[in-house]
Order: structure tokens, then C-alpha cells, then sequence
């Protein structure tokens, strides 16, 4: 399904932040909703009852649970036309850190249930011939930052999956694309989706403690409006060619710019040694 017609939302994270702020923006223009959380109370209570939503019970991490959300979703109301990976958390620290108990429980939310949900709605879109697949990624997803490294290779992963998923995609007639969102003003650096490392090493006061600083700093400060952010979403919905990649922020759209500009440079500089080692055949005389 493709323009302005009504459209059925399937959101994880519903319950605060962009999941919220998404869901409340699609049904105020008349769009169904399936809102998704741990809990599916929170989902009620942050948005009331309303006949075009349904709250459903999903943690991500549980691929059981998402196949049975999403078998609610179509049993309600028919079909998914639009899919929003926005469940994950944060965490910030070192890479070295970072233990493998918070790595490993950092993947099985940011990458591993995204994947559980998108196995498990696929099969809709498929036979439906129609859909699109928004996974919400980070500007830390295209640009690493001191401190989020961890966090950040999540990100790049959902990154990969999304570009692939576009080419496998796009002739069953489903799009993917991946949002990379800046700094925005929502609850992201509050204790209730950032989690720091237990572990604090000195020798990284200079990056790693500086980004500490900054990120207790910045929270509800940061330049993004997530209205804004949930209103470009009904946007990039409703668009017959979505990009693969959508930056969202003044701030996403310069660090990848810069970015860019220095992966080309670097490239350059070390090109002779690069396109070196390509296999060169050797004649041999008769």
C-alpha cells in the first residue's frame, strides 16, 4: 500500500519516545495501530483507549511473542502495512568496558529482536505483495562516537540488515528503509533507556568521561524535535519511492556529510596501496 490511504501500524516500543509519539500521530490522522511493549497497560496509558489501536504484550527478545503479535495484528485488522523497528535501549561506555553480559543483553534487544519482529511480520507484507519496513538506527549507526561504541555496532548492524533488506525486498513490492536519527529531545539519556557500563577505566577520562559529561549534560537538551521526528515518519510512509536511508536532525545530516568527505579523503591518500592487491595474471611465453 503505497500514498495517503489508511494504513495499519505495526510500532514496537510504543509505549514512550518515538513508539509513542508515532503511534499517537497515526491515529490522529485516522491510521490503525498496533502498539507493542513489554507491558501493554503503558501503552494504554500513555495513549487511551481508541478503536483503531490495539496494545499488544512484546518483548522483542522473544520471538515467539512477536509472531503472536503479529498474528493479532492481521486477526484485528487484516493486514501490516507499515512496520516500526523502534525497540532498543543505550549503553554507554568504553568498549573495553563493556562486558560481555551488557553486550550480549544489548544484541539480544537492538539487533536480535528487531530481526525476531521482522521474521515475523515479513510473511504478512509477502502475501500481501506490499509494506514497509522502518528500522530506527542512530546517527551513532553511519558515525561511530568515543563512548557508544558498543551501542553503535548495533546500530551499524540494523544499518546492514536494512540495505540488504532493501534489495530482497523491493521486488515482492516491500520497502526498507532505515532511519538514522540525531540527538532528540526524548527520554534516550534518562536511566529508562540508557544503561552505563559497570565498569569505568581512568585511562578513557579523556573521551570516553567526556562523553559522560556531555550526555548528562544534554539530556532534554538535545536540538531534535521528536513531534517533528514522528510527523517526517507519516511522511516517509506515505511516499511511493522511499530512500533506503532517511537522516533525521541538522546534526545527523552533518556528521555524515563529514563522514563522507573523510572516508573519501582517507580512501584517496591510501589508494595505490589499496587497489594493489588485486590479482594480476601473469602471461606466460609460448
Amino acid at each position: 500500500m503505497t500514498g495517503t490511504a489508511q494504513k495499519v501500524w505495526f510500532i514496537t516500543g510504543a509505549s514512550r519516545g518515538f513508539g509513542v509519539l508515532t503511534a499517537k500521530k497515526a491515529l490522529e490522522r485516522g491510521d490503525f495501530v498496533v502498539a507493542t511493549a513489554r507491558d501493554p497497560n503503558s501503552v494504554i496509558a500513555a495513549l487511551g483507549e481508541h478503536p483503531n489501536l490495539l496494545a499488544v504484550r512484546l518483548d522483542v527478545t522473544l520471538e515467539a511473542q512477536a509472531v503472536s503479535a503479529a498474528q493479532q495484528a492481521v486477526a484485528r485488522f487484516g493486514r501490516i502495512d507499515v512496520l516500526v523497528n523502534n525497540a532498543g535501549y543505550g549503553l554507554l561506555g568504553a568498549v573495553e568496558e563493556s562486558s560481555a553480559d551488557e553486550v550480549r543483553a544489548l544484541y539480544e534487544t537492538n539487533v536480535f529482536g528487531l530481526l525476531n519482529v521482522t521474521r515475523a511480520v515479513l510473511p504478512v507484507m509477502r502475501k500481501q505483495g506490499s509494506g514497509h519496513v522502518i528500522n530506527i538506527s542512530s546517527v551513532g549507526g553511519y558515525s561511530a562516537y568515543a563512548g557508544w561504541g558498543v551501542y553503535g555496532s548495533t546500530k551499524f548492524a540494523v544499518e546492514g540488515l536494512s540495505e540488504a533488506l532493501s534489495m530482497e525486498l523491493a521486488p515482492l513490492g516491500i520497502y526498507s528503509t532505515v532511519v538514522e536519527p540525531g540527538f532528540f529531545r526524548t527520554d534516550f539519556l534518562d536511566a529508562s533507556s540508557l544503561v552505563a557500563t559497570r565498569d569505568r577505566i581512568g585511562d578513557y577520562a579523556a573521551t570516553v568521561g567526556a562523553m559522560r559529561d556531555f550526555a548528562d549534560g544534554a539530556n532534554h537538551q538535545q536540538p531534535g524535535d521528536p513531534v517533528k521526528f514522528a510527523a517526517a515518519l507519516m511522511q516517509l510512509a506515505d511516499n511511493e519511492h522511499p530512500p533506503v536511508r532517511l537522516q533525521l536532525g541538522s546534526d545527523t545530516v552533518a556528521r555524515v556529510r563529514a563522514k563522507n568527505l573523510s572516508v573519501e579523503k582517507e580512501m584517496n591518500d591510501w589508494l595505490e596501496l589499496a587497489v594493489s592487491t588485486d590479482h594480476v595474471a601473469v602471461e606466460v611465453a609460448a
